[in-house]
């Protein structure tokens, strides 16, 4: 097999979470560019279908949009099951939904701190479970969950200090389970973006911090979240068999200074 090949997902099943916009739907979009079938996961239905669609008519790979709220943990292995019984199997989980926010340490609420570990880290570990745990008993697969530099690295200006803690969290518990899965199929791994130009971030009031965030990233502008597409299919393929319990920080260089 050329490595070229290697790097196609045809007849893989995968989903996504967070998939309706942004970083999410570019990821999608991706694995199903590479050939893959794909299961568009968002707590926003409507969003969802239309991603689906747009996917599905852009690549000709089958779709198909789900709403699910990925912080009750018994909606993990319900959502194994349903995407199994549509598509036929799954050997690709991407966990990639999360929230930011900024609130300087001493002000942040219990609700505040609960609602982004919840999201950011509980979902991931309830989604790599259920993953997992099919994935062993069927055969293997990747299982792929989105940190951030953020887990490396402490942000300035914005104070986050809940969200970096979430992250350094996705990021140690996705080498965790990699470890453990290592020798029995299942590949764990993050990617971890460095500031991404996602609709989220184009409000006129980020704007003074768009900027700030360019200027000390070594190539002096924000990526793409197609940019990411190619390290997730890179994952996701038997072009990364040796490849787990790994993180890949694509940051623009803004960690290496």
């Amino acid at each position: 097999m050329s490595i070229m090949d290697k790097f196609r997902l045809d007849g893989k099943v995968a989903y996504v979470t967070g998939a309706a916009q942004g970083i999410g739907e570019a990821l999608a979009t991706g694995l199903a560019e590479a050939g893959a079938d794909v299961a568009v996961v968002d707590i926003n239905l409507e969003k969802a279908e239309g991603t689906a669609k747009n996917i599905a008519e852009a690549t000709g790979r089958k779709t198909k949009a789900y709403a699910v709220d990925v912080t009750v943990a018994e909606n993990a292995p319900k959502l194994v099951e349903q995407v199994v019984a549509d598509f036929g199997g799954l050997h690709i989980a991407f966990h990639n939904a999360g929230m930011a926010h900024n609130v300087p340490s001493e002000d942040l609420s219990v609700e505040d701190w609960h609602r982004m570990i919840n999201l950011n880290m509980h979902a991931v570990f309830f989604g790599t479970q259920a993953a997992g745990r099919y994935m062993l008993e069927n055969g293997g697969g990747s299982i792929v969950n989105t940190g951030s530099m953020s887990g490396s690295i402490v942000n300035v200006p914005q104070p986050q200090i809940h969200y970096n803690t979430s992250k350094a969290g996705v990021v140690h518990m996705s080498k965790s389970f990699g470890v453990e899965w290592a020798d029995r199929g299942v590949r764990v791994n993050t990617i971890s973006p460095g500031y991404i130009g996602t609709e989220l971030l184009q409000s006129e009031e980020l704007a003074p911090l768009r900027d700030e965030w360019a200027g000390v990233t070594p190539q002096r502008r924000l990526g793409r979240p197609d940019e990411l597409a190619g390290i997730a299919v890179y994952l996701a393929s038997d072009a990364s068999t040796y490849a787990t319990a790994s993180d890949f920080i694509v940051d623009g260089g803004y960690t290496a200074v």
